[in-house]
C-alpha cells in the first residue's frame, strides 16, 4: 500500500503521510488494500490535466483509479488504485510543520474520499 517516488528528503514528509494513513479507522484501512499511496515531488503535466488544472496551479494530491462505488462484479485482475501526495506544492504553500501536518492529513482524507466515491462537492462540504 505504500511507496515513495524520488530521492532523499522524503523522510519527515513521509512520516506525515504515514501518520494520516494510520489515523484512518481500521474499517477504512481494510477497504484500501488495493490502493497504493505514493509521494512525488511535483505533479506531471498529465496529472495536472487529469485533475483539470493548468501548469502552475497547485495540486496537493491525486486519486487515480476506480472508486469503490463504481466497481462492478467484473472488477478483478486490475492494477492497484493510486493516491499520490505531492510534496513540492505542500512545502511551497505551507510554512510551519503544523500547517503542513494539517494539509497532508486533509489531502490524504480528500484522496481517500475519492476512493470511496465522494466527489469534489461532497468533499468540500466535509472541508476536505
Amino acid at each position: 500500500m505504500w511507496r515513495r517516488e524520488g530521492g532523499s528528503g522524503f523522510v519527515e514528509f513521509a512520516r506525515l503521510v504515514e501518520e494520516a494513513l494510520e489515523d484512518l479507522p481500521p474499517e477504512i484501512r481494510e477497504r484500501m488494500e488495493n490502493v497504493e499511496v505514493v509521494i512525488a515531488d511535483w505533479p506531471t503535466r498529465a496529472q495536472l490535466r487529469r485533475a483539470g488544472l493548468r501548469p502552475g496551479q497547485m495540486l496537493f494530491g491525486l486519486y487515480e483509479g476506480i472508486p469503490l462505488t463504481q466497481r462492478t462484479s467484473g472488477y478483478n485482475l486490475v492494477p492497484p488504485d493510486k493516491i499520490t501526495i505531492f510534496r513540492g506544492p505542500i512545502l511551497a504553500a505551507f510554512r510551519t510543520p503544523e500547517e503542513m501536518r494539517r494539509q497532508v492529513r486533509r489531502t490524504v482524507l480528500h484522496e481517500v474520499g475519492h476512493h470511496f466515491g465522494l466527489d469534489e462537492e461532497h468533499l468540500r462540504a466535509l472541508d476536505y
